[in-house]
């Protein structure tokens, strides 16, 4: 009878339940963003093999998100003659106007406090990554075995694009140099769709309850 898959259609239900709650988990990480005219966009490269030119503006983001589909961007103003007003151009360099913003206290590893945004110009060697750009002005910088940048001007102390649950830390970005996503200036962040977990969850609900209605069917028809 329908009663014996029960037990069986309840697990399955808790399994997708659980899976979309595990799914919607984010990560605490530093994304990387390059402005393009009055927006941001996500960097389809990582700072250590990007190579700005003369003139252009990236940014950091510390926050805690998904994946790159709902990163949050730099907040603030982002003019490279604003930024690089003080730094005059020179040959065989090259300015690149960084703005860096280390998010807000929800987004925090615990005990921890992040800065104000600040924003900087390096002057570097033509051939410079964005890595070489960074270190020129907002060191210490921190990397994982994997160069995963891990920490700008020291922050965070600790931790390296660690796992965060929704009770953790609010909704907020993707690891600095993942897929692209379009943005605006004034950050936010863009919801995303149901999980694939989810999905697959729903699915051994339906595949078990059509088990249990055949199985029915049968048992009444042998009567």
């Amino acid at each position: 009878m329908i009663r014996r898959w029960a037990p069986l259609l309840l697990a399955a239900s808790v399994l997708a339940a659980g899976a979309g709650q595990a799914e919607a988990a984010g990560y605490r990480y530093w994304s990387f963003w390059d402005r393009d005219g009055g927006r941001w966009t996500y960097a389809t490269e990582g700072p250590s093999t990007a190579r700005p030119a003369d003139g252009d503006v990236q940014g950091f983001r510390f926050a805690v998100s998904e994946d790159s589909g709902d990163a949050a961007r730099p907040r603030g103003a982002a003019d490279f003659a604003e930024i690089c007003a003080d730094t005059p151009a020179k040959d065989g360099a090259k300015r690149v106007a960084l703005v860096l913003d280390f998010g807000t206290a929800a987004d925090a590893p615990s005990g921890e406090t992040p800065p104000g945004r600040r924003t900087a110009c390096a002057r570097v060697a033509s051939d410079a990554t964005t890595a070489d750009a960074l270190a020129a002005v907002a060191g210490p910088l921190r990397y994982d075995t994997n160069a995963l940048l891990c920490a700008i001007a020291g922050y965070p102390k600790t931790g390296c694009g660690e796992q965060v649950s929704d009770d953790a830390a609010g909704g907020g970005p993707a690891a600095a140099g993942t897929e692209p996503t379009g943005g605006d200036s004034d950050g936010g962040d863009s919801g995303g769709g149901p999980s694939v977990g989810l999905f697959a969850g729903a699915a051994v609900v339906a595949v078990l309850g059509a088990a249990a209605f055949r199985q029915a069917r049968r048992r009444g028809n042998g009567r």
